[in-house]
């Protein structure tokens, strides 16, 4: 089973080539250069840069795989949440291959595309498991008891965690994307020097919130704190809010394993404590860990092997759309 998939969620446009589980390609074209200069993404922009760069990406991917396009059993693409523009750009050009090849499609969840590659690598891993999705747009902590059932236990009631990295790295005057970015200057500075609390320490519920620590942040950059400081103190605290309510939730539930994707979860402070705690833990390689290709082709091939019904070349796309419908 052979399986390109297509993601647009956002500004990065990717194209991925799975079979049977093995990924073969996973080609990505980067917008970072063309909206850092705004700090964040522009939806139209973002738009028109897909739809330029998609022929020439899925070429590249193919070549890649060693594949001819006729040699594609199953196409997929994100069909939400995320940017409607951008989204439609990709799953509207799968739906057509699918179309045109005579060949079933699947639309695909954006954060399951992250949960499945996550586990890339552990095809013996069963549910159920601890989810929990940290990216600049999602911070979500998911219930998953059998395959493509999922039960949504918290998420942020603010900004995500990502989303916050980016705004405190550009109170600092730092680059987008600013998760990178701060992990890079905390490495210089005192993650005690700060006096960020946690949030939403001490209450019930699993529930995130990140707009307060990301304004403490910018006023201790009015207060004249060292940047090197801040940010390893922000990072410090953003990663004690995610691991500490991952943990409680794992022992409310009694639940040992656990996945954790998304683009924050390439930050080597989070890893290493994850690393370092009792949860058996399951992370994206980080060539997977921010939105890509292969990780929705790994959800199709998922789908695919538990006999999901394939998806309509009908589908629309839904900016908004829970996990699990």
């Amino acid at each position: 089973m052979r399986i390109l998939a297509i993601e647009t969620s956002c500004d990065d446009t990717g194209v991925g080539v799975v079979a049977d589980g093995k990924v073969l390609a996973n080609v990505v074209a980067s917008q970072t250069p063309l909206h850092e200069q705004f700090g964040g993404v522009v939806p139209e922009l973002a738009s028109r840069e897909h739809v330029s760069v998609l022929d020439d990406l899925v070429a590249e991917a193919l070549k890649g795989a060693g594949l001819r396009l006729d040699e594609i059993d199953l196409l997929a693409a994100t069909r939400g949440p995320g940017l409607v523009g951008p989204l439609l750009v990709g799953l509207t050009y799968a739906k057509s291959l699918a179309w045109g090849l005579g060949r079933p499609f699947y639309a695909i969840h954006h954060l399951e595309g992250h949960i499945h590659g996550a586990l890339y690598g552990a095809a013996e891993a069963e549910p159920p498991f601890l989810v929990l999705i940290a990216s600049g747009g999602h911070t979500h902590l998911f219930d998953m008891p059998r395959w493509g059932e999922y039960r949504l236990l918290g998420a942020t009631r603010d900004d995500a965690a990502g989303e916050a990295f980016d705004k405190v790295a550009r109170s600092l005057g730092l680059g987008y994307p600013g998760g990178p970015q701060i992990e890079r200057l905390a490495r210089e500075g005192d993650e005690r020097a700060v006096p960020f609390t946690v949030p939403m320490r001490g209450r019930a519920g699993y529930d995130f919130s990140f707009s307060g620590l990301k304004t403490a942040a910018i006023r201790f950059v009015a207060e004249g704190y060292a940047a090197a400081d801040i940010a390893a103190s922000f990072q410090r605290v953003a990663v004690a809010s995610l691991l500490g309510t991952l943990e409680r939730a794992a022992a409310d539930l009694g639940r040992e394993r656990v996945i954790v994707a998304g683009g924050v979860s390439a930050n080597a402070l989070l890893r290493s404590r994850l690393a370092a705690s009792d949860l058996q833990v399951h992370l994206p390689p980080l060539g997977l860990t921010a939105d890509n290709g292969a990780m929705i082709a790994l959800a199709a091939w998922r789908a695919y092997q538990t006999g999901r019904p394939y998806s309509g070349y009908d589908v629309e796309a839904m900016p908004y759309l829970p996990l699990g419908e």
